[in-house]
C-alpha cells in the first residue's frame, strides 16, 4: 500500500532552495574546473613562449640534428609493410667506403702564389768540421714557407692630355680626348671602384670603414664621396641587370625570397619604415642571383618582379601568402619549401624542456620523417632527373603518406596557439604545395638555395645597417646581383667588376651589353690594367 508523505509549503520551498543551491554549486565547480584548465593551458603556452624567446636570444641558431639522415633512408622497408618487396632501386643500399683519414698538419700554401726566396747561410767562420777541421760543402737545403701579406698600396694616376697647336696660327689647337670612364671626371679608377665594391658587397665592409682603411695609406677620402661613387657605378650597370632578368625568366624554375631593407630617405615615408630586398634565382642555365629593391612587400611591388615570366614555370617560395597570388596570376606551378615546414617543428621541439624530451615526442617524429625526405634528395643529388623522379614516386611518396597520416591524426588534438599547433597548421596549409615536388625530378624540395644566396646581404646589413637614398638602394641591389652571380658562376667578383667597369663606357648596343654578362667574361682577362 503506497505511503503518502505530506510536507508543508515551507519545507517544499526549503527543499527546492537546497536543490537549487546544490545545482548552482555544481555549475560553479564546473566553471572553476574549466577556468583552471584554461589557466593551465595559458600557463603552458606562456612557459613555451618564454623558452622559445630564451632560445632565440641565447641558444644556438643551427637547426641541425644528430640523426644520420642517410641511415634513416635505409628504413624504407618499414614504410609500407602491406606492399610487396620493392624493386632494387626502391631501397638502394648505402655503400660505405673505406675509412680514410686526412693528413695532419698545415695545408700547403697555394703553389701559384708568387714566391721570393730568402737564403740563410752559415757564416764563413763556422763552415768547418768540428772533428777534423775540413771545410764543409753544401749538400742541400731545408725549405719552409711563410705566407706574407703586402698591405694595400694607394697611388695616384696622373692623366696628362697633351695639347697640340699650329705654329702658324691660333686656330689649330687640339687636345687629346680623355679616355671613356664609367664615372666621367670621377675621382676613383676602375680598379679602386672594383676594390671598394667587393669590400662592401662581397665581404660586408661598410664604406666608412673602407674610408678609414684608405686613410692609413694616405688616401684621405670621405665616406660620402665613396658612397656617391658606388651609387653611380651601381646604376650604370642597370642595362646588364636588365639582360640578367631576361635570362632569369628563360629558366623553367624560379626561386624567390625577400628580406627587410631599411632606406632612410624615401618619399613620403618615415626613416624607420621597413623596405624590402627581393632575391630571385634560376634553376637551370647559367646561375643568376638577382636582387631588387622595393619600398614595400605588397602585391603591386611583387607584380613588377615577375612581369614577363612564362606560364607553367615552377615557382619555389616560402609560405608568404603573396606568392599564391603571383602563382595564380601568372599560371605558375607553385612549390612549397620543406625547410620552412621543418623549421616550425624544430622550434616546437626546442621549446620542450630537456628532461621531458624523447624520441616519441610528436615534433621529433615529424622531424625524423622529414629527414628521410632530405636523405632521399641527398642520395639522388647527382642522378638524372628521371631516375630521381622514380625514387621520389616509389620512396618519398610513402614517407609523405606517413607524414600526412600523422598530421590528420594530431592536427585537431593540439592547442592551435602552441608552437606545435602552429607547425601543424602551417604544414596543413602548405601541404598541396609541399607534395608537388615529387611530380618532377627537376623540382627542388626546398628554397634553401635562395636563402643561401640572400644570406650575404643579411650578414652585410649588420655592418652598414641601411641605405641612405632610394638611388643607393637600387645601386646596392644591382651590385649585390653582380657579385653573387659571379660567385655562383665561379668567377672572382673583383676581376669581373674591374673588367665590367672598364668595358661599360664603351657599350652602346644590346649586343655590347650582352657581352658583359658575368658568364660571358673571357677566362683570361684583366691581367694588366691600362689606364
Amino acid at each position: 500500500m503506497p505511503v503518502t508523505v505530506t510536507i508543508t509549503a515551507e519545507e517544499l520551498e526549503a527543499l527546492l532552495a537546497e536543490r537549487a543551491a546544490a545545482h548552482a554549486l555544481r555549475h560553479e565547480h564546473e566553471a572553476l574546473r574549466s577556468e583552471l584548465r584554461l589557466v593551465k593551458a595559458q600557463r603552458d603556452l606562456a612557459e613555451e613562449r618564454l623558452r622559445a624567446y630564451r632560445r632565440e636570444l641565447f641558444g644556438a641558431k643551427s637547426e641541425a640534428r644528430d640523426a644520420d639522415q642517410l641511415g634513416l633512408f635505409n628504413e624504407a622497408e618499414a614504410l609500407s609493410a602491406a606492399n610487396a618487396q620493392p624493386a632494387q632501386e626502391d631501397v638502394p643500399e648505402t655503400k660505405v667506403g673505406a675509412h680514410s683519414r686526412k693528413k695532419r698538419g698545415r695545408k700547403p700554401l697555394d703553389p701559384d702564389l708568387p714566391r721570393e726566396t730568402v737564403r740563410h747561410e752559415l757564416p764563413e767562420s763556422e763552415r768547418f768540421c768540428a772533428h777534423d777541421g775540413h771545410a764543409l760543402v753544401e749538400i742541400g737545403v731545408e725549405t719552409s714557407e711563410q705566407l706574407d701579406v703586402i698591405p694595400e698600396q694607394v697611388r695616384v694616376i696622373q692623366h696628362q692630355r697633351v695639347k697640340y697647336a699650329c705654329p702658324c696660327c691660333d686656330l689649330g689647337i687640339k687636345v687629346t680626348p680623355a679616355p671613356a670612364r664609367i664615372i666621367p671626371r670621377g675621382l676613383f679608377t676602375e680598379s679602386a671602384l672594383a676594390w671598394i665594391a667587393t669590400g662592401k658587397y662581397q665581404f660586408g665592409m661598410p664604406l666608412y670603414r673602407q674610408a678609414g682603411l684608405l686613410r692609413r695609406f694616405g688616401g684621405d677620402i670621405s665616406s660620402n664621396t665613396i658612397a656617391a661613387s658606388m651609387v653611380r657605378v651601381g646604376l650604370a650597370a642597370q642595362p646588364v641587370i636588365n639582360l640578367m632578368r631576361d635570362a632569369l625568366f628563360d629558366s623553367a624554375l624560379i626561386y624567390s625570397d625577400e628580406t627587410t631593407f631599411q632606406v632612410l630617405k624615401e618619399p613620403d615615408r618615415r626613416p624607420q619604415t621597413k623596405s624590402y630586398l627581393w632575391c630571385q634565382m634560376n634553376g637551370s642555365g647559367p646561375p643568376i642571383r638577382l636582387f631588387t629593391y622595393t619600398p614595400g612587400r605588397g602585391g603591386n611591388h611583387a607584380e613588377q618582379l615577375f612581369a614577363g615570366i612564362e606560364p607553367g614555370t615552377a615557382l619555389m617560395s616560402d609560405g608568404y601568402e603573396l606568392y599564391n597570388g603571383i602563382a595564380y596570376d601568372y599560371q605558375l606551378v607553385h612549390l612549397g619549401c620543406w625547410s620552412h615546414a621543418r623549421r616550425y617543428f624544430i622550434k616546437a621541439e626546442d621549446a620542450i624542456p630537456k628532461a621531458a624530451r624523447s624520441p616519441e615526442q610528436l615534433p621529433t617524429r615529424f622531424i625524423k620523417l622529414i629527414a628521410k625526405l632530405y636523405a632521399a634528395e641527398a642520395r639522388s643529388a647527382n642522378w638524372p632527373a628521371q631516375r630521381r623522379l622514380h625514387l621520389r614516386t616509389r620512396y618519398s611518396a610513402r614517407v609523405l603518406d606517413l607524414i600526412q597520416a600523422m598530421l590528420t591524426e594530431h592536427r585537431d588534438t593540439v592547442v592551435p596557439g602552441s608552437l606545435l599547433g602552429k607547425a601543424l597548421q602551417y604544414l596543413h596549409g602548405q601541404w598541396p604545395k609541399l607534395v608537388r615536388y615529387i611530380e618532377n625530378g627537376d623540382w627542388p624540395i626546398s628554397n634553401n638555395p635562395c636563402e643561401n644566396a640572400i644570406r650575404p646581404f643579411v650578414v652585410g646589413r649588420r655592418g652598414w645597417l641601411f641605405a641612405s637614398t632610394v638611388a643607393g638602394a637600387h645601386a646596392s641591389a644591382n651590385l649585390y646581383s653582380l657579385v653573387e652571380t659571379c660567385k655562383a658562376n665561379g668567377i672572382d667578383p673583383y676581376r669581373y667588376l674591374l673588367w665590367l667597369f672598364m668595358k661599360l663606357p664603351l657599350a652602346t648596343t644590346a649586343d655590347d651589353y650582352a657581352a658583359l654578362l658575368p658568364w660571358a667574361m673571357p677566362d683570361a682577362v684583366v691581367s694588366d690594367v691600362v689606364y
